[in-house]
């Protein structure tokens, strides 16, 4: 599988998975008002260039509230051209000063580092994920909608090197709260 497949994996299941041993749902955080809805263990499938997988991911708090942490991950089962994988990654939303616009730092099982930049929409239904633009290097789009109070998709989206603002879906997603 090449690289760039496999981030896309990576991104993907990025919004797909919990892990975490932390509370309910229902847990807030000062601070990370416009996250709350994420908050909690969701359960996803979702279809893509990968194919058809199915994960989990969870976006709790830690550190006294000082960051977000998602854990995810997505599991593909083999077809006639490949084998099963499963794909693991860790994100960490911070904030470098109360006032400051939220990052995240995006880690994963295959050694990929991505650094985002957080935007929200005016309602509060859709937050985006932007990776920095790097010459040589996709650029990624990690996207949540709220579809209900329990409910979600995702949209995960690359563009080439060379084009950052030429995205194209690679994986879309649906996950509902545990």
């Amino acid at each position: 599988m090449n690289r760039a497949v496999r981030i896309l994996i990576l991104i993907t299941v990025a919004g797909l998975l919990p892990l975490s041993s932390a509370s309910s749902a229902q847990e807030t955080t000062s601070g990370w008002a416009l996250f709350e809805y994420l908050l909690g263990d969701w359960v996803g499938e979702g279809g893509g260039q990968p194919g058809q997988g199915t994960g989990e991911f969870s976006f709790h708090p830690d550190l006294q509230n000082r960051i977000l942490v998602r854990k995810n991950y997505a599991a593909y089962p083999p077809t006639k051209d490949r084998p099963g994988f499963r794909h693991d990654d860790l994100m960490v939303v911070y904030r470098e000063s109360d006032n400051a616009s939220p990052r995240a730092l995006y880690f994963d099982s295959e050694g990929h580092v991505i650094h985002y930049s957080i935007t929200a929409s005016s309602d509060k239904k859709t937050i985006e994920f932007l990776s920095e633009v790097l010459p040589s290097s996709p650029r990624y789009r990690l996207t949540y909608v709220r579809t209900g109070s329990d409910t979600l998709t995702l949209k995960f989206e690359i563009a080439p090197p060379g084009k950052p603002d030429s995205f194209s879906t690679y994986i879309e997603a649906k996950a509902k709260r545990k």
